[in-house]
């Protein structure tokens, strides 16, 4: 039977279910990934499930989020996963190595393999024709223990690139084009698959920026096909072995099919507060701009990073704006050192920020009061970049230039009729002394503990009846940036009685006060609740305040998984206009709640005296989770 990419990997790593769409499936897993910000949790729920050494093929523990190191929390977080990456037999990416979705696909990734990673970014790993999807920390703390992954088996969705790119329009303008087409609704069990003759016009980098940003879409991952372009970019790397052919079949069958001819594609920015709220930059002309920020997971990459500098070249950024600019990873920073790129940025007036997430999430950079300011990165999200009151456009590194240099948006085909002609090196510069290698021996190693690190809270399993107020309501498209702050918050993430403190703080100051005063409770929400990052804190500490019902219109993939690993129900409304009927302050209960579970609808009464419909979509597994109390629970039930 003829099968596309993602139904070769998913046969080649399948170990329970089949491969039948909108059913459960379990994968093994042969590499996952952590950043700081979520890995100190994974990692000390990895060393709850006891386990003496990480049984995937390849683990790699990254410092690239919580780098300003504000007090004491961030380094002795970062001492704790250095030393617990040497117990374990975990590879340690030290701070300033770079960001993790772009080191990884540099030096780690491998085409045909699974990769599993506790950031929703992880997807960028399709661009070199793998499985990598991202996921909360726990899902990844057990996958590194040796267990399967489980999932939707997916909704395989071909997109066909043909033509190629115009001048000054880059892979950016691509993916922007697609959030503008599908949004980022409505996607949840699907994959992204890329084919066509346009490939062979995007490298690597360029695919991963597509792959990457492919996360506003709500889809489970997307993929690219392991081609001569593919191992070119290994080649470069000096990893050719790791090198496959991997590409669908002439007659794979699909679920849905989309065309994007890339001659017809036209710079574009996304809008406040969404990705999927674009427009072209030509229509856009003339507002004035305060900051511009290049780099990212999405686009810091080594052609972003020259394509800028040649831009920028014998020319000076106006007063009033602030350019920063951030290589993805050390490897392109010194690359990017020694052609001379930094030195014709620093000359045009740029800052030059270390190779870190940054920007991007907030930590550092916040613009000015109403600021408005283009960036690079992949979310603009209300507050996200620290300053909620400003106005964060999301565009490709050749319209974020033209910006900087007009200081107000500017169609990047005003700079010429051709763009700056751009020759990667066919070798790049190869140091891996930022990378720890553990070895046998180092299994011995004593794991420290700063005071700012704390075991995962002990979780009840669950009760017989939800009774509780509704704590808050919120509307559609609620993000994990709204319900667990990062920025300045970040340091806490080890810390889950401190960070439960700001639960939902951009929305509700007091939630964490009235969550306490009434023992926890039930969340109303919206469309697409949990948008955005995989942070698992967004369903843990939550829980950890009580929190023991989420009633939503509909949740995207990975806060729900995360939800139900915390012993979180999530409920979906059977009619949506019941959802109008909801108040903060109602009484909500539900009685004989692991039969209606399992039952998959009940009914739930309103102040004692009205009730309404709920569904819960979960399988067999879910279901046991949830009557475990979470994730954690049920494995130590399993052992």
């Amino acid at each position: 039977m003829s099968k596309n990419i993602v139904q070769k990997i998913i046969e080649a790593h399948i170990v329970e279910g089949t491969m039948k769409p909108g059913t459960t499936i379990g994968l093994q897993i042969d590499q996952t990934l952590t950043q700081d910000a979520t890995g100190t949790m994974a990692y000390l729920q990895f060393e709850a499930m006891q386990k003496e050494r990480v049984a995937t093929e390849l683990s790699v523990s990254y410092v690239d989020h919580n780098m300003l190191q504000d007090g004491y929390e961030n380094a002795d977080d970062h001492h704790y996963l250095q030393t617990v990456a040497k117990k374990f037999g975990i590879v340690f990416s030290r701070p300033g190595n770079g960001i993790c979705h772009q080191v990884h696909l540099e030096r780690f990734g491998v085409p045909g393999k699974t990769l599993l990673g506790s950031d929703s970014h992880t997807p960028t790993g399709g661009g070199l024709g793998m499985l990598a999807i991202g996921a909360g920390g726990i899902d990844v703390a057990a996958a590194m223990a040796g267990y399967p992954f489980y999932c939707t088996m997916p909704k395989v969705v071909k997109v066909e690139l043909t033509g190629a790119l115009k001048p000054y329009v880059s892979a950016k303008d691509v993916i922007l084009e697609l959030l503008r087409l599908k949004t980022t609704k409505g996607n949840v069990g699907k994959i992204f698959e890329y084919c066509g003759t346009g490939l062979e016009s995007l490298s690597v980098p360029e695919r991963a920026t597509i792959t990457n940003m492919g996360a506003e879409l709500g889809v489970t991952t997307s993929v690219f096909p392991s081609d001569s372009v593919t191992k070119t970019f290994l080649k470069a790397q000096k990893r050719e072995k790791v090198w496959s052919v991997l590409e669908a079949d002439e007659d794979a069958e699909y679920y849905e099919e989309i065309t994007i001819d890339l001659s017809k594609i036209v710079p574009s920015v996304a809008l406040p507060h969404s990705p999927d709220n674009v427009s072209h930059v030509k229509d856009l002309e003339g507002i004035k701009v305060d900051q511009v920020c290049i780099g990212s997971c999405t686009n810091g990459s080594l052609k972003d990073i020259l394509t800028v500098a040649k831009i920028l070249k014998g020319k000076k950024v106006p007063s009033h704006v602030s350019l920063i600019v951030a290589a993805g990873s050390r490897q392109v920073l010194e690359m990017a050192m020694r052609a001379g790129a930094i030195a014709d940025l620093v000359a045009s007036g740029a800052r030059i920020a270390e190779s870190m997430c940054g920007f991007c999430i907030g930590v550092g950079q916040s613009p000015g009061t109403n600021a408005v300011s283009v960036r690079t990165g992949n979310r603009n999200f209300l507050n996200r970049s620290g300053t909620k009151s400003a106005k964060v456009y999301l565009s490709s590194p050749e319209t974020a230039a033209a910006c900087a240099l007009y200081g107000e948006l500017k169609d990047p085909r005003k700079l010429g009729k051709t763009s700056p002609k751009i020759t990667l090196p066919q070798t790049f510069t190869i140091d891996d002394s930022m990378i720890d290698i553990p070895t046998e021996s180092d299994n011995e190693a004593t794991i420290f503990r700063g005071p700012n690190i704390g075991n995962p809270p002990h979780l009840q399993p669950m009760k017989n009846a939800i009774t509780g107020k509704v704590l808050l309501k919120v509307g559609d498209k609620i993000t994990t940036d709204h319900i667990m702050p990062a920025g300045k918050r970040l340091k806490y993430r080890s810390n889950i009685a401190k960070y439960s403190e700001f639960v939902f703080e951009p929305i509700d100051p007091k939630f964490h006060e009235k969550a306490k005063k009434e023992k926890g409770g039930i969340i109303v929400a919206g469309l697409s609740y949990g948008q955005g990052s995989s942070r698992e804190h967004a369903a843990l500490c939550p829980r950890y305040l009580g929190v023991s019902m989420v009633i939503a219109k509909s949740f995207e993939r990975i806060h729900r998984a995360n939800l139900i690993n915390f012993g979180i129900v999530p409920a979906t409304f059977k009619m949506v206009r019941d959802y109008g009927q909801l108040e903060e302050g109602d009484i909500i209960k539900l009685n004989a709640v692991k039969t209606c579970i399992s039952a998959g609808h009940a009914s739930v009464e309103v102040n004692g005296e009205g009730s309404f419909e709920v569904e819960f979509d979960l399988s067999d597994r879910e279901i046991a989770l949830l009557k475990a109390g979470g994730l954690l629970n049920y494995l130590k039930e399993q052992v």
